[in-house]
């Protein structure tokens, strides 16, 4: 009977130290968790540091984040939400769940500041291609537009580099944004929820290209060994995304909360952001970037629209697209 009972006391203990373990419930996009995204990774780092249970919840591409967190209110079980951007970042805010951010130190390619949110990585949006089928890229939405070339991007309703794409056509043509749709219309093969169905469908050869980020190709450089991939460099410029991460106000684990977000600027951490998400660090990471990031282009210009700007446009803009799309 001793064995028993002494097998039986430590499967107790077990349960009331797992019991114990404070739980962090990080609410993320769906490629964040991946195999080969950064969660494992992040997750792993985490709790050797935290004495804690790190859990990730998803919910599709970074848009489809906000509207979850518009859902479910202050009753979200969530105590971070990692993966919306600066273009959410205004609607957001206007929801006042989220607490005010951590102190942080930053890199980035433009100013940026916000109350409660702290940024963890950033890129350029671009089309990315593969130089074995297509030897001239076009270098410019126009010459896209006039060309027979087949392309694949994401829902600006559910996806941030679908929206991203919106204002990056907005931000460089203004008025005349809706003439370019128009040229476009006929070169868009589909419109996915997110960025991961169309990178796949990219993949598997469904179009010439796809709406990724200047640092896709970095990924199959280093991660594949494949340096066919590319990204068009276009005249008007490439649109900024900066990627954000805040804490619930309503988080039972505030402190916790904090910590994590700060521990996502740690260098290890973000060192680990580079090759998994494939973005720019916010903050320095170990090592350094790879020294195959030299190959990447470098937009002639950044283009941006400022946060408090975006909700107004991104309305209108939304509007737009659907109805030329649905011509």
């Amino acid at each position: 009977m001793k064995p028993i009972l002494l097998v039986a006391g430590v499967a107790m203990l077990a349960q009331m130290a797992k019991a114990e373990t404070p739980v962090l419930n990080v609410l993320t996009y769906d490629s964040f968790t991946t195999e080969w995204g950064p969660g494992p990774a992040i997750e792993a780092g985490f709790e050797a540091v935290c004495a804690c249970d790190l859990q990730f919840q998803t919910a599709g591409d970074g848009a489809a984040l906000l509207a979850r967190l518009q859902l479910d209110g202050a009753g979200s079980d969530a105590d971070v939400v990692v993966g919306l951007d600066t273009n959410l970042v205004s609607k957001a805010q206007e929801t006042g769940l989220f607490a005010p951010a951590p102190p942080a130190q930053t890199q980035l390619p433009t100013a940026f500041s916000s109350a409660n949110f702290v940024p963890f990585d950033w890129g350029w949006f671009a089309f990315v291609y593969d130089k074995t089928k297509l030897a001239l890229p076009p270098k410019s939405f126009a010459e896209l537009a006039a060309s027979d070339l087949k392309i694949i991007i994401q829902d600006p309703r559910s996806s941030t580099p679908g929206l991203g794409l919106l204002l990056w056509v907005k931000a460089a043509y203004g008025d005349k944004s809706a003439q370019i749709w128009g040229d476009l219309a006929d070169n868009i093969v589909t419109v996915t929820p997110g960025w991961s169905e169309a990178y796949g469908m990219f993949l598997q050869g469904e179009a010439d290209m796809v709406l990724s980020y200047t640092t896709s190709p970095a990924y199959h450089i280093i991660a594949e060994g494949d340096d066919t991939k590319a990204a068009a460099a276009f005249d008007e410029g490439h649109y900024l995304q900066i990627e954000l991460a805040g804490v619930l106000g309503a988080s039972d684990q505030p402190e916790l909360a904090q910590q994590f977000v700060q521990y996502l600027l740690a260098p290890m951490a973000q060192a680990s952001l580079v090759t998994t998400n494939w973005m720019y660090p916010a903050a320095t990471a170990a090592g350094g970037l790879p020294p195959e990031f030299g190959a990447l282009i470098t937009p002639k210009a950044t283009l941006m629209l400022a946060p408090e700007t975006v909700e107004d446009v991104r309305q209108k803009a939304i509007v737009e697209w659907q109805e030329i799309l649905s011509r």
